[in-house]
């Protein structure tokens, strides 16, 4: 059985003068994530949920092996993000809205040119590409450039390549953001299917709607700390997850609105 262990990850950035100035503030440095822990296993799908800025997306990027950890640690089975980064990179497939796509290019050919850089054969490859075309529906534009698709279209051919090499762990930060219903839907399930497939999947996101209809824990996180870690039948069992958050946030901030 796969297993990601979390355990103690902190991330400061610092803070420049002009963005002091801009904020009003006169902190030098910032602490984005502040002691995260948790722990995800294969066939299930782990939750990150929060408001903007609370972290999470800097959580992913550690996960990702993007940027380092000032300490803490995460383990894929035992292999470290701080140590074997590169180990790491090889069995994860990671998403994120940050990630651009050549626009001069197709579908077609960004999909071949990471299906060699992942050292993927020929033949699976293909078979891969087929997969995945067919489950986003991305033939009917697999040849057109990725400058004239929607943003929709963009993403899901993201996560198509983000996916190609068939990685045990899946990490997607806001895999649905700015999506139209329909490419939502299809993200969904397809995040769905990859847990009945038996792949740990963690996502971050600041919508309810996503994690009460594919998460099966979730990790409350508001300003760097995880407030509260429990599965989706424990947040919702006598309020709804968005009421649960709500009066956890109140709690965090001190009881304030």
């Amino acid at each position: 059985m796969s297993e990601l262990k979390v355990k103690g990850l902190v991330k400061t950035f610092q803070i420049s003068e002009k963005q002091r100035k801009s904020l009003g503030i006169e902190e030098r440095t910032k602490i984005a994530v502040n002691d995260i822990s948790f722990t995800a296993h294969s066939g299930e799908v782990f939750g990150l949920l929060g408001p903007n800025g609370a972290g999470k997306t800097t959580t992913m990027r550690m996960l990702s092996t993007l940027i380092r950890p000032d300490s803490g640690d995460a383990f894929y089975d035992d292999i470290s993000v701080v140590k074997d980064p590169e180990k790491v990179r090889s069995r994860i497939a990671f998403l994120t809205t940050d990630l651009k796509l050549d626009v001069k290019s197709t579908a077609n050919i960004m999909f071949d040119f990471f299906s060699e850089l992942y050292h993927v054969p020929k033949a699976n490859a293909k078979k891969r590409k087929e997969e995945l075309f067919e489950a986003f529906h991305i033939n009917t534009f697999a040849d057109t450039k990725i400058a004239k698709l929607s943003q929709g279209m963009r993403q899901k051919v993201s996560l198509a390549i983000s996916v190609l090499h068939d990685p045990e762990y899946i990490i997607f930060d806001e895999p649905t953001n700015g999506l139209d219903i329909i490419a939502t839907r299809e993200v969904r399930q397809f995040i769905l299917d990859k847990k009945q497939s038996g792949k740990c999947i963690i996502i971050s996101t600041h919508l309810f709607d996503l994690v009460e209809r594919v998460c099966d824990r979730a990790a409350m996180i508001i300003n760097g700390e995880i407030a509260a870690n429990d599965t989706l039948q424990a947040f919702t069992k006598e309020k709804s997850l968005e009421d649960t958050f709500y009066d956890i946030y109140l709690q965090h901030q001190g009881g304030e609105e």
